[in-house]
């Protein structure tokens, strides 16, 4: 059996046995507080993890972009929620496609996305679509549940829409002004005789607080691997971070310097509120500085280790940029290589 001594760098490992710890304690949270639980899977991009998501008891899966929606799809899975704004002809008539396929839902925010969508489904399966609601995010979404309910007449105006509910992406640790916000636009449907369904919302830094009204589904992602930052946020420990990037020291210009094989291209640049670019796991040392193809470390005091060709082991400061940045990930467990396997929703940008 090959071991993590026996791959080149840089390279990211995949540790399933804590994979498989976090998705259980995910899944166990979502039973106990009654919510439905439909992880994103733009954190890890492979069809094996979101199937096994759904083995343990998801509802379905969330995507970002259409086409790790068709990636998906491909790999068998059969409920899709695409909280997205899905624009011109080509887009909606893959969305056409998809939707004949699989149980899908998407979002919209504005009459002109309503529109082509209307447009597209004239005929066939009904899309199911959400109202995209800004809660407090200050991302996309309507500014207010007038809007939402404005957008919902719209949606039951068109034979080929149903609307299926109301989706926010609550600010952090904003999940009780995000909750006052959806209740009263719930408040306002129902006084307009429509029922609302489905109120989705959630993300991995407050998926540990309690379920609470309006809210059935949560829609958390980094809790696969977690990572740096959900560290800081104190949602998991080091102990629970699951990918880690394998690096190698390829200089030593000075006693203090610590260069690694592992720059921009294969580190994140996000910084999330905090120093460095990521941490070297078994020390309190951080990535210092980035450039395309190096890293470098500054040590606190002059140090002959770790020396030219050793191997350190980073914890990312954002998990999800990674899957991004490599064609395959390597599944460990332990120090055993157990399989290299190809990110199969990577770069789906469109």
């Amino acid at each position: 059996m090959p071991t993590i001594a026996d791959l080149d760098t840089p390279a990211v490992l995949i540790d399933i046995d804590r994979v498989e710890a976090n998705l259980q304690r995910a899944q166990a949270h979502a039973t106990e507080q009654g919510y439905a639980l439909r992880p994103h899977i733009k954190t890890h991009k492979l069809p094996r993890f979101a199937k096994r998501q759904v083995e343990l008891g998801a509802v379905g899966i969330t995507v970002q972009k259409l086409g790790e929606a068709e990636v998906m799809a491909d790999a068998g899975i059969a409920d899709i929620f695409l909280p997205y704004n899905i624009l011109g002809p080509k887009k909606l008539a893959r969305l056409k496609a998809l939707n004949e396929r699989v149980t899908l839902s998407v979002t919209a925010d504005s009459p002109d996305t309503l529109f082509g969508y209307a447009a597209t489904f004239t005929e066939g399966k009904p899309l199911t679509v959400l109202i995209e609601c800004d809660s407090g995010g200050g991302r996309c979404g309507v500014q207010t549940p007038a809007q939402a309910l404005a957008l919902a007449r719209q949606i039951a105006l068109a034979p080929g829409l149903r609307f299926g509910g109301l989706m926010t992406y609550p600010p952090l640790h904003g999940v009780e002004k995000s909750n006052a916000w959806l209740s009263e636009a719930v408040a306002l449907f129902a006084q307009a005789g429509i029922a609302v369904s489905r109120v989705s919302s959630g993300n991995s830094p407050d998926m540990w607080a309690p379920a609470a009204a309006p809210v059935t589904e949560r829609r958390p992602g980094t809790y696969i691997y977690y990572d740096r930052f959900q560290v800081k946020e104190r949602v998991a420990g080091l102990d629970d971070c699951a990918l880690s990037v394998l690096v190698t020291v390829v200089s030593r210009p000075t006693a203090t310097r610590v260069v690694i094989d592992a720059g921009s291209k294969s580190l994140t640049s996000d910084l999330l509120g905090m120093e460095g670019f990521g941490l070297v796991m078994g020390t309190d040392l951080t990535v210092k500085g980035l450039s395309e193809e190096h890293g470098v470390i500054e040590l606190p005091v002059a140090s002959d280790w770790p020396r030219i060709g050793e191997r350190l082991r980073i914890i990312p400061n954002h998990a999800c940029v990674i899957s991004n940045l490599f064609d395959s990930v390597t599944l460990i467990s332990g120090d055993e290589v157990r399989e290299v396997v190809p990110v199969a929703a990577r770069g789906r940008v469109d």
